[in-house]
């Protein structure tokens, strides 16, 4: 399945980094998406795009998952030559991230 089916992403931007934090639908699934959805698999997702290392911070009170991504917009906004130079769509792609069924990895 694709993440989007369980949960949803805001993002933005700031100079050359990016940030992306992910919510789960229902709140219980917030444990499977900390397994699921790990610092590693993002920065693989990303990897034609990100150059900089990317950190996840969990936020247990709101269930979300905070991603930054740095090096991730080839110089920022007023820099890049990209066609989409903003962060914002990073959120839409990340959705699109393979994961396991909750359940099936318990």
């Amino acid at each position: 399945m694709r993440l989007r089916d369980i949960a949803y992403a805001r993002s933005g931007d700031k100079g050359d980094t990016v940030n992306i934090c992910v919510f789960p639908y229902n709140d219980g699934h917030y444990d499977h998406l900390r397994r699921q959805v790990t610092a590693e698999r993002v920065r693989e997702h990303f990897r034609d795009l990100v150059r900089g290392p990317v950190t996840r911070y969990e936020v247990p009170a709101l269930c979300g998952l905070n991603f930054v991504l740095e090096q991730a917009l080839d110089g920022g906004v007023s820099m890049s030559l990209r066609i989409d130079p903003h962060g914002k769509a990073f959120g839409s792609q990340l959705l699109d991230l393979e994961i396991e069924a909750p359940g099936a990895d318990t």
